[in-house]
């Protein structure tokens, strides 16, 4: 029988964590906002190159002025934060228990340019949903941690952390804070690491849900690829996808040089948080038409002004906008999978769905005593 060694044990300790950052830092923010060189106005009266100058002069001015980060580093630290290692990385997480002994444990990824700071409206509702119009049935226990080199997870200094390899990294880490079974959530990049763990089926998974799963059959994919019309045939809600994903392929630039040369994009966003800024909102180029509202105070859906700034906020404090690039081109050059692709059809369906989703209740999951 062997015997953890002190290292051993120091590894896999569960360490308490809070956010502070320092008043300089909050003030080094400040200053190169006010004093950034701003570009000439765009030569065209749309959204065609890019996110437009009136936008994020908008943003900043309320960044610089009005914007208050200490608000949502207080709602982190009232929440229990940690870190561990996993894999010789360290894994920042919230581990929020609900107050219901059946509880179901579900462990939230995030996406890029996401944080577990979007995640903390969700903490709440699930874990105590009786309080939100819902039965104690419905309760979890909620693990949300940070993909390795966002946020206040440590940066890889070596490639190779992939969905795959993160997926089995959350599958340690649930399994060190005691559970015995658990189901996974995931949107964006998150999607990716779910449908990793559901490959996986690492013993105590339960199910999967994901809200960014994208299913295209390989021919129809040919036509994107080649740059050709959508195929005859397809219905009015196939063509719409269609061109959503022609347009993913084709027009997001950032996801053209993040997918290929994150480490050359990686200086503008490590130095200037308005270039920053700037390449965040490139993400969602739909919701153009909405920000001047949105910047105005008033809130687009569920999204505020405030939300966008406070993920902003903590990719430039944690200086990891370079660090998720580059695991955004992780992701680009395996697909999302280390995986090799399937080949038959039969192959293929199994991939897009590889367990059932059932929820057990009946024995109710095992938890954890401490931590």
């Amino acid at each position: 029988m062997s015997v953890p060694t002190d290292h051993q044990a120091a590894a896999t300790a569960i360490r308490p964590f809070q956010v502070s950052v320092p008043d300089q830092d909050l003030a080094e923010l400040r200053r190169r906002i006010e004093a950034y060189r701003w570009p000439e106005r765009e030569p065209v009266d749309d959204q065609s190159q890019g996110v437009q100058l009136a936008t994020v002069q908008a943003l900043a001015t309320y960044w610089a002025t009005e914007h208050d980060w200490r608000k949502v580093e207080a709602k982190l630290n009232a929440l229990p934060q940690f870190v561990t290692e996993i894999d010789g990385l360290d894994v920042h997480f919230i581990h929020v228990r609900s107050p219901q002994p059946n509880a179901l444990p579900l462990v939230v990824s995030h996406g890029w340019p996401g944080s577990v700071i979007e995640q903390l409206k969700i903490i709440e509702p699930l874990t105590e949903p009786t309080a939100h119009g819902g039965s104690a049935s419905d309760a979890f226990d909620v693990v949300i941690p940070s993909l390795p080199g966002y946020g206040f997870s440590a940066k890889p200094a070596a490639t190779g952390w992939d969905p795959d390899r993160i997926a089995r990294a959350w599958a340690v880490l649930m399994g060190r804070l005691g559970y015995t079974s658990y189901v996974a959530q995931g949107g964006d990049w998150g999607t990716a690491i779910s449908a990793a763990m559901a490959r996986q089926a690492p013993e105590g998974l339960l199910g999967i849900h994901v809200n960014f799963a994208q299913m295209v059959p390989l021919e129809v994919l040919g036509h994107i690829h080649n740059g050709e019309p959508a195929p005859a045939g397809l219905s009015e809600a196939e063509k719409r996808a269609y061109g959503q994903v022609a347009f993913a392929t084709y027009h997001r630039g950032y996801g053209v040089i993040q997918g290929t040369r994150p480490q050359t994009i990686g200086y503008s966003l490590a130095d200037t948080p308005v270039g920053l800024a700037a390449w965040f909102l490139d993400h969602d180029t739909t919701s153009y038409e909405h920000l001047a509202q949105l910047f105005a105070g008033q809130p687009y859906g569920a999204i505020t002004r405030d939300d966008v700034l406070d993920n902003t906020s903590l990719y430039w404090f944690t200086n990891t906008a370079t660090s998720a690039a580059r695991l955004y081109w992780q992701q680009a050059i395996t697909g999302g999978t280390s995986t090799p692709p399937p080949t038959s059809p039969s192959q293929r369906r199994s991939r897009c769905f590889p367990r059932s989703m059932s929820r057990r209740r009946a024995a109710g999951p095992s938890r954890p005593t401490t931590t």
